[in-house]
């Protein structure tokens, strides 16, 4: 995998944190860059940390599913992607209290595995491909260190100009990752 589609894929894999992080950010008044940056942090490790998961999750199957592991990463991919548009297209239930928005540190660790779960589904994927799972698990953590950093600290002005739309697009770009694997390998192939 080229370093291009790395940068591409850190970005897509950043964005659902992001669009948390803006959320978040939305219902703070004056945000603090100490408290952004913890955040981001926090987000950052768990989200670089997942896709590692994955990966040996991956790497312990992949020789049971090597003739067709092109299908199985382009699938992954396909459904998350597809998740991810269909999930930003929904309408939030926007009834929490501010109380309830202000971010706790044990919330901030829930919110940060719960977008995380994504790049644990591309850690698998990317078990099938030719990829340094340490670089792509580095450059995935610190995309979403700075996106939900800056995500926070801008939340409350870029709330209602973005909203879910970086979701969006990071599901087109795994959809997209997702079909450059498999026409790759069937390119290779024919």
């Amino acid at each position: 995998m080229s370093i291009f589609a790395l940068m591409l894929l850190a970005l897509a894999m950043s964005t659902d944190a992001f669009a948390a992080s803006i959320s978040k950010g939305a219902y703070l008044r004056h945000p603090r860059l100490l408290s952004a940056i913890k955040m981001g942090l926090i987000f950052g490790i768990i989200e670089g940390t997942t896709p590692l998961i994955g990966w040996l999750i991956g790497n312990a199957g992949a020789h049971y599913i090597e003739e067709f592991d092109h299908w199985v990463a382009f699938i992954l991919l396909l459904l998350l992607g597809t998740h991810m548009i269909v999930e930003s297209v929904k309408e939030d239930d926007d009834t929490q209290s501010e109380a309830a928005q202000k971010s706790s540190i044990a919330k901030v660790i829930l919110t940060a595995i719960g977008t995380s779960l994504d790049a644990l589904t591309v850690g698998v994927s990317l078990a099938f491909v030719a990829v340094n799972i340490y670089l792509a698990a580095l450059m995935i953590g610190l995309a979403t260190a700075l996106m939900v950093t800056m995500g926070s600290l801008l939340g409350h002005r870029l709330a209602t100009v973005i909203g879910k739309r970086a979701e969006t697009l990071g599901g087109v770009v795994l959809v997209v990752i997702g079909s450059w694997i498999l026409y790759s390998h069937l390119s290779t192939v024919a």
